[in-house]
């Protein structure tokens, strides 16, 4: 399935193929006040969602995820740990991606900022119905994960 493209380089004349690659992001399951943190998105696909966005180049993961929460919830990370990663083709509507999925305790004050027209603590066993994306699927996970560990 590596469908590409060729391109002719500037400096040789050769063609060479390009690409056809999934994109990073990374999403990030901020635990804040005996709940997770949810945006409400401001732009397509709709819905709740976990905080997260498209990783910048030159960017690592550590710090893609600390500052998409940064800009979407205001809050600072810490003990921020991955979690999982994510590549189904079709979870983001918009394309294929692949996420990584980093767990972290939320500090500083929850306000929703940049592509979030809300931000909210929601419990664990009180989500609500319309969460974008494969979200609902990670936070299931993140659930099972933290029974395995004895967690509620």
């Amino acid at each position: 399935m590596s469908s590409g493209r060729y391109i002719t380089c500037p400096s040789c004349g050769h063609k060479i193929k390009q690409y056809r690659n999934p994109v990073p992001t990374v999403d990030i399951i901020i635990e804040y006040n005996a709940g997770v943190v949810l945006i409400l998105r401001k732009n397509p696909p709709p819905g709740w969602a976990l905080p997260g966005g498209f990783v910048d180049y030159g960017e690592n993961l550590e710090n893609a995820a600390a500052r998409e929460a940064r800009e979407e919830t205001s809050l600072e990370l810490v003990d921020m740990e991955m979690f999982n990663v994510y590549s189904e083709p079709d979870r983001d509507p918009r394309g294929h991606t692949i996420t990584t999925v980093f767990t972290a305790k939320g500090t500083g004050v929850l306000k929703a900022q940049d592509d979030a027209l809300k931000a909210r603590v929601f419990s664990l066993d009180e989500l609500p119905d319309m969460i974008a994306f494969d979200h609902a699927r990670i936070i299931e996970d993140y659930i099972i994960s933290r029974k395995g560990q004895g967690l509620s």
